[in-house]
């Protein structure tokens, strides 16, 4: 598949298919008798797992890394396995610190939504003073 079919199916632009056959994270495409690149269907699969490995923080560094080990396959899998362990540590702390992010918003939310709700109850009360500005 030429690469605007890829990039369509992937969700990943042209350029950054590019980039990543540049750096080494995708295999170089066979090119066609025009010279365009023309990608196998199985490179789909391989694709979608770098988006997830980039949406959860991983550095291209160690996406390299296991890219290079996935190539030369046999042999490596402790390392990948390690290298996934690792990262999937990195990913859990992460997910525990946005927990305690939203956490903090759902109280916020909580007294804005409590606030509102008294000043709903309250439209008979004469209108609060305001401050005037400095």
């Amino acid at each position: 598949m030429k690469i605007g079919d890829l990039a369509r199916r992937s969700g990943v632009s042209a350029h950054t298919i590019r980039y990543y056959e540049r750096i080494g994270l995708l295999p170089t495409a066979d090119r066609n008798l025009s010279g365009w690149r023309d990608y196998d269907a199985s490179i789909l699969t391989w694709l979608a797992f770098i988006r997830r490995l980039k949406a959860t923080g991983m550095p291209i560094q160690d996406m390299l890394r296991y890219a290079q080990m996935r190539e030369i396959g046999q042999g490596t899998e402790k390392d990948r396995y390690d290298l996934l362990i690792q990262h999937r540590a990195h990913v859990r702390a992460h997910i525990a610190e946005l927990q305690d992010c939203l956490s903090v918003l759902d109280t916020k939310i909580t007294s804005y939504a409590k606030l509102l709700d008294d000043e709903v109850d309250d439209d008979d009360a004469l209108p609060k003073q305001r401050r005037k500005p400095l």
